[in-house]
């Protein structure tokens, strides 16, 4: 699907070259302030201001929510586009080459930017291109008037740009109408006039040249009371002498055009990434209900620990979480440590330091990445390394190299294009703290920018014990929320006449170092006593009773205790999924949600991945469940063949390899493709090429009729040559999530079992239903034929180790060792022969899509739901549980929404 927005010309909303109705003209207004304010944030004041010049109607917020809920219905067609609600305003997320200004500002940049003249006359065309009349026709509201007079300027100064490289490459000729009706427009400049003169000159009229100039002088002269500039006065003396000079013009030295085009595509990939990390994370704001009407109030101060540097400075520094973001910009050195007990909001504070950065991020910064530490081995990998998977693997559209160039990812990291805010130091692996903190100070040495957050105490455990320390971060730490700050929160979303909580109101401010108070000093806490008291039929005034919370520690095991079945009280369903798909009951999901808790807790880690749930079923077992029903299939291509005995042979032969293999063995991870066909026909044919000539020579060591090898080089040939349509995702503007990453790899699995599942079985029905006895590999002995079981050993071996690694290539080259070798000196029917090479090759499929982590994901699933212990539709119990605010998204990975809400239901 292709969309987009034109407004220079008449405002459009286009998809797949179909108009958008966008309503009114006023409604239209608001989108187009929304367009050229693209990816930055609007307050909503300055909407109304600008779309109402002013003179705002009476519940003008009232107005503008009803235009912005209609938009986004109407551009609900648009995958790439959303208004998204942002603290005190709107946002628009949008590619912005998606909208025809932009992307004309865009074009001129590249044009001025790049030394290659040819390049830059292309982008200039199509910059100018993009125009079809005056900007923003049908829209009249003075904000957007000086907005359109801008654009106007910035198409006046490419039009001069783009003709003066046309007249350097003696385009004069061609040049000459457009300059005369442009000079009737614009009198009064000096350059127009100067190159329309030129023009002139070159296609041989000097005196019309001259008359310009002259008309141009007395013009000047007359109403601005001015002469010509002296670079258009040295002009015409240079015509009067006919300089020769101007008939020929002097090329330009070209310089390589190499590292430019490494630049924009980086610079391309910087931009896109932004984008994406914006998406991102607003998404995951809005999920959390951040601005529900807002987060509660976090301030931080400079840490009185002595875990600073001194080379850090001693000046104070204190905020909250509305300001983080232009603190940050602020330091002398953007290194900042922030502290903070656990609940204390530090991942909240680093999803908006995140979004605050990105809110006004000019193109020459840095974009700002969040992501979690828990799964960074200092001790393993360098830091920087370390960052460039993780980028990959969380927005892997910069693993394309044709839109970003080879190495995106990592270029990104050695050319400080990114900020790491990196979540959770303390999530480390254990014991290795002291080391990523002596890491990270090593890698950041330069001053390169970087946030990290960890657990106050764990921090200065690890800076206590070691002396490691950042030398140049400033360490800051979050304080406990003010009673204030807690009342407004739990009071914010509460209806007229809901007096419910003024009995904890008046308790916390007689108490205000009760046990309550104290519980009520962590972001966490107080969103868990929102949640657990919501519906109107809960009485929050029960935290009062002594009896049963007697201590802080009581009050907390209650809330947690309370979130599950607050969040599971039935809801309408996020858009998308049926309402009976998302009706578990409350002790579902919380038997559900503490099998996920304990089996993060055995792995160890706080991510769940999905692709890691077949750890779940112990290595013996995993062995059997994985391995035997394809055997079993083994088994049954061989009782049709041969008999019992060679039913027997195939059966334990692959039996042992498959228990071997899928209990022992290392599956790859998930990998991140998507179907694409465009630019690969040379590709595929070569692919397709080499698979055949394979299928020949195999088929002729078969002694397979002419017919039969044709027949599999067309299907060996696929078989290879379909893998170059899997590609990396084309773009960088999307972060990964679970389900993208489970539909992806579900691609790659089905790609590659039917590739192997096709090649191989209709070999081997082929095989045993017309090949001949005597092969060029020797006369097909009574028992067992050694020049047969060694290649079929090897090919075997080959898959066992694509599939499972080092076990996988013993294991299966030796079941290929002896499956291959068993002699079939007597032909069966065809007919028979394609039934068995069906089932071998369905047997073989199987195997290679229980190979890859879908397949593998797909029978972990089936295993444990009928144990009980998760639903058979997991995704959906995790996108449910997710919309719900109990698991948050990290790139391709669940969380708890908070490591105590884990502990909890894992005890």
């Amino acid at each position: 699907m292709t969309a987009g927005f034109r407004l220079l010309g008449d405002i459009e909303g286009r998809v797949d070259g179909r108009p958008v109705a966008l309503g009114h003209q006023r409604q239209r207004s608001v989108l187009v302030v929304l367009l050229v304010e693209a990816n930055r944030v609007v307050p909503v004041d300055q909407l109304v201001d600008r779309v109402w010049a002013g003179q705002p109607p009476h519940r003008a917020r009232e107005t503008l929510y009803g235009y912005v809920h209609r938009l986004r219905r109407a551009l609900a067609v648009m995958a790439e586009v959303d208004i998204v609600r942002q603290p005190g305003g709107y946002l628009l997320s949008i590619d912005e080459d998606l909208i025809d200004l932009h992307r004309f500002r865009d074009l001129v940049r590249q044009a001025r930017a790049t030394d290659e003249d040819a390049t830059a006359l292309a982008l200039f065309e199509e910059a100018l291109a993009l125009w079809r009349g005056g900007a923003f026709a049908g829209v009249d509201i003075p904000w957007l008037n000086g907005v359109r007079e801008v654009a106007e300027k910035e198409r006046f100064a490419a039009e001069l740009d783009h003709t003066d490289l046309r007249l350097r490459h003696g385009q004069h000729t061609d040049l000459v109408a457009g300059l005369v009706s442009r000079a009737s427009e614009h009198q009064w400049d000096e350059r127009l006039a100067a190159q329309l003169m030129l023009a002139l000159y070159r296609c041989g009229r000097q005196a019309d040249a001259l008359a310009h100039y002259e008309q141009t002088r007395l013009r000047l002269a007359d109403e601005l009371g001015i002469d010509p500039s002296p670079a258009l006065r040295d002009l015409r003396q240079r015509i009067l002498t006919a300089d020769p000079e101007l008939i020929v013009p002097v090329p330009q030295p070209v310089k390589p055009a190499a590292h430019s085009t490494s630049d924009s595509q980086l610079d391309l990939a910087t931009r896109e990434l932004a984008m994406a990390v914006t998406r991102q994370w607003t998404a995951e704001a809005e999920t959390r209900s951040l601005h529900r009407p807002a987060p509660v109030r976090v301030r931080w101060s400079t840490t009185g620990r002595p875990v600073s540097a001194a080379a850090a400075g001693t000046d104070v520094l204190f905020g909250d979480i509305a300001d983080v973001a232009a603190k940050f910009r602020a330091l002398s050195v953007r290194q900042l440590v922030v502290l903070g007990e656990p609940g204390a909001g530090k991942t909240v504070l680093a999803i908006l330091l995140t979004l605050g950065l990105l809110a006004d991020r000019t193109p020459v910064e840095p974009t700002p990445v969040l992501l979690s530490l828990s799964s960074w081995n200092p001790h393993r990998d360098h830091l920087h390394s370390w960052l460039a998977r993780r980028l990959v693997a969380e927005y892997p559209g910069l693993g394309n190299a044709g839109a970003y160039g080879p190495d995106a990812a990592t270029r990104l990291v050695a050319e400080e294009r990114v900020i790491p805010v990196l979540d959770g130091l303390d999530e480390t692996p254990p014991g290795a703290h002291a080391a990523a903190i002596d890491a990270l100070d090593q890698a950041i040495a330069g001053g390169r920018p970087l946030v990290v957050t960890c657990r106050a105490e764990e921090y200065e455990t690890a800076v206590r014990h070691s002396g490691a320390i950042l030398a140049r971060a400033a360490v800051v730490e979050i304080e406990p929320v003010e009673l204030d700050d807690a009342i407004t929160f739990l009071t914010a979303r509460r209806h007229l006449g809901d007096t419910r909580w003024q009995p904890v109101v008046e308790h916390l401010r007689h108490h205000p170092d009760g046990p309550l108070a104290r519980v009520l000093s962590t972001p966490l806490m107080v969103d868990l006593a929102r949640t657990a008291y919501t519906r109107p039929s809960s009485d929050p005034a029960e935290l009062l009773d002594p009896s049963r919370f007697a201590d802080r520690a009581g009050i907390e095991e209650h809330l947690l205790d309370s979130f599950v079945p607050a969040a599971y009280a039935h809801r309408p369903p996020p858009p998308g999924l049926p309402p009976a798909a998302t009706r578990y009951e409350p002790e579902q999901g919380r038997r559900w949600l503490a099998f996920l808790a304990r089996h993060l807790q055995r792995v160890p880690t706080r991510d769940f991945a999905w692709w890691r749930l077949v750890q779940e079923i112990p290595r013996p077992t995993r062995g059997l469940v994985f391995g035997l029903p394809a055997a079993v299939l083994f088994a049954i291509t061989g009782l049709v063949v041969a008999g019992p005995m060679m039913a027997l042979v195939y059966g334990l032969s692959t039996a042992a390899a498959g228990c071997a293999a899928h209990g022992w063995g290392t599956r790859p991870e998930p990998l991140r493709v998507e179907v694409r066909f465009q630019g690969t026909a040379t590709r595929f044919l070569i692919r397709f090429a080499v698979g055949a000539a394979i299928s020949v020579v195999i088929g002729l060591a078969w002694s397979l009729p002419v017919v039969v090898v044709l027949i599999l080089a067309v299907v060996f040939g696929f078989g290879i040559g379909l893998h170059v349509w899997l590609k990396v995702p084309t773009g960088a503007d999307r972060a990964s999530t679970p389900a993208a990453a489970h539909r992806q790899d579900r691609v790659a699995t089905c790609a590659f079992a039917l590739s192997v599942a096709l090649s191989i079985g209709l070999f081997y029905a082929f095989t045993i239903a017309v090949s001949q006895p005597s092969s060029g590999l020797g006369t097909v002995p009574e028992t067992f034929y050694f020049a047969r079981a060694l290649p079929a050993g090897l090919v075997s071996a080959l898959f066992g180790w694509f599939a499972f690694r080092r076990l996988g290539a013993v294991s299966y080259g030796l079941a290929g060792f002896v499956v291959g070798g068993q002699a079939m000196p007597h032909h069966i029917p065809l007919g028979l022969g394609l039934g068995a090479g069906a089932l071998f090759g369905l047997a073989i499929g199987l195997v290679a899509a229980q190979s890859r982590s879908w397949g593998a994901y797909l029978v972990t699933r089936t295993w444990l739901a009928l144990r009980g212990r998760t639903p058979l539709r997991l995704n959906r119990f995790l996108i449910d549980a997710h919309q719900r605010g109990v698991l948050r998204q990290a790139g391709a990975v669940h969380q708890f929404r908070h490591a105590r809400l884990q502990d909890h239901l894992a005890d």
